[in-house]
């Protein structure tokens, strides 16, 4: 008979469970997270429903500390440095009585947290373009690990400082709100990019002393629980099927390397939509607006409004904090289209330290000014009709075309995905493949249509879970579940965006 283990033995467990581990992070479709904001939700309420907002505050820091710490470990004090030196920079900008101190810190700022940025993100990517120019072998890469959420973070923080250089906003007045602010858990890992001008006027006594309602929290229940669905269940079910076709694309036909690329494009979406998904209504039912950050992004007829709907606090901060200061649209034509590539060629740089990515921002650049040249002769054509749907569908294809060099792991994968897709296609085999792979069709076309619901049909869903009683919320939430349980697979797929 084996004997139950010791107290010792279940304390280190219990610490290996909770300790540091970058091979298993803690993301919001995973068992332990729940099990913790389980453990979280009534001690942040009773603090803020008492009033004692200050240890609030210190509390929901030092719960997202943590969630940092267990997925990069020590790495965690970066952020606290970060957030200590951006708070103390905001203030000496605001008190400085020059236009150039104020712009040495600025740039003092800009350069450090820049800095950290392209020091743990980029330097192998550097080593590796140096070793392939100049063919020595000496330059060799170092190993360094990715702080969780470092560019989400980075540019919240250069955006915070910079608006404060422009008399946008006031600096914090304390560092334990700027703390929460940089450090808020359900944006840490993947955004959305919350800005402190909407956030932190949050974080006031006043704001804090008003109740969360029920609507809100229920809410944020439903929107938490679809974002566990197109995470946990769509998008992690598609990814089997995409990593297969981008694995090997010379071993496929091209109808199979077609939907793989599809099939990608609706995994990225219900994968990061999910996690916002899951952060916006994790943050609705602490009582927080995070906004939105995804709208239906693939029912855009032209790639200016796919911008507009598709991860759109970094759209946003792209315009605001790269476009602008460049000079935006007001130095005539020419200027603007160079101001464009700029900001989606660092766009896609910023996505990932790889060729690929730089690509897939170049061809949305290209993209960009192409419509915005053509805008003029575009507005006069009908925007129903033929004519609409031909535009959606070459946005939709151009917007698809690029994410093969997003998933592609080199440009020799995706050459051969495009050529494979090009030279050995045949429409005949769609019946074999769905009928071989009739879940993953069945999912894929399922998703599909639900993208051109009218989105007043999600409200009133919504709405309809708000007003339900307690036992059909808990239903939809064993239901959800089981789905999650049911359609889990052996090697549960990351969340995309935290790698960036």
């Amino acid at each position: 008979m084996n004997s139950l283990p010791d107290l010792s033995t279940l304390t280190d467990r219990l610490l290996a469970l909770l300790g540091p581990d970058a091979s298993h992070p803690l993301m919001f479709s995973s068992g332990l997270f729940w099990v913790l904001f389980v453990a979280f939700l009534p001690v942040y309420a009773w603090l803020r429903n008492s009033g004692r907002i200050a240890a609030m505050k210190i509390f929901v820091s030092a719960f997202s500390l943590y969630f940092f710490f267990h997925n990069s470990g020590w790495l965690f004090l970066l952020l606290v440095f970060t957030a200590a030196i951006d708070w103390d920079v905001s203030h000496r900008i605001a008190s400085a009585s020059s236009v150039g101190t104020r712009r040495a810190w600025l740039l003092f700022s800009l350069t450090l947290s820049l800095g950290v940025l392209v020091a743990f993100k980029y330097t192998n990517f550097f080593i590796d373009n140096l070793r392939m120019l100049t063919g020595d072998a000496a330059f060799r890469p170092v190993s360094l690990t990715l702080p969780l959420g470092l560019s989400f973070y980075t540019f919240r923080t250069i955006s915070y400082v910079v608006d404060v250089f422009r008399s946008r906003i006031a600096p914090a007045r304390s560092f334990l709100d700027y703390l929460f602010f940089l450090s808020f858990f359900p944006c840490l890992t993947a955004g959305p990019i919350v800005r402190a001008d909407h956030f932190m006027p949050q974080l006031t006594a006043e704001a804090l002393r008003q109740p969360v309602d029920r609507a809100r929290i229920y809410g944020g229940f439903f929107t938490v629980l679809m974002g566990v669905i197109k995470k946990a269940v769509i998008a992690d079910y598609l990814a089997q099927y995409s990593n297969i076709a981008f694995g090997n694309p010379s071993g496929y036909s091209g109808v199979e390397l077609l939907m793989g690329a599809l099939g990608y494009g609706l995994q990225i979406y219900c994968d990061f939509s999910g996690y916002s998904d899951m952060a916006i209504g994790l943050g609705a039912i602490l009582g927080y607006d995070l906004g939105i950050n995804f709208d239906f992004p693939y029912r855009s007829r032209n790639v200016t409004e796919f911008w507009r709907r598709w991860h759109i606090s970094l759209s946003l901060w792209l315009r605001d904090y790269l476009y602008i200061p460049l000079g935006g649209n007001r130095r005539g034509a020419a200027r603007q289209y160079v101001n464009l590539l700029v900001t989606m060629l660092l766009g896609g740089l910023w996505h990932g330290a790889a060729w690929t990515f730089i690509a897939w921002g170049a061809g949305h650049g290209v993209a960009l000014c192409l419509h915005k040249r053509c805008k003029v002769w575009l507005d006069r054509l009908p925007d129903g009709g033929l004519i609409g749907f031909l535009s959606w569908a070459l946005t939709f294809a151009w917007v698809i075309f690029l994410f093969i060099f997003f998933r592609a792991d080199s440009f020799d994968t995706a050459r051969e995905m495009i050529v494979g897709i090009a030279t050995r296609f045949d429409p005949a085999y769609f019946p074999e493949f769905a009928k071989v792979r009739y879940v993953w069709t069945a999912i894929f076309l399922s998703i599909f249509a639900f993208h051109f619901v009218p989105t007043r049909f999600y409200d009133r869903l919504r709405d309809l879970f708000v007003r339900s009683p307690w036992i059909i919320k808990f239903a939809i939430f064993v239901g959800v579940v089981q789905l999650v349980i049911s359609f889990a697979s052996a090697d549960v797929q990351p969340f995309i965006y935290t790698q960036f």
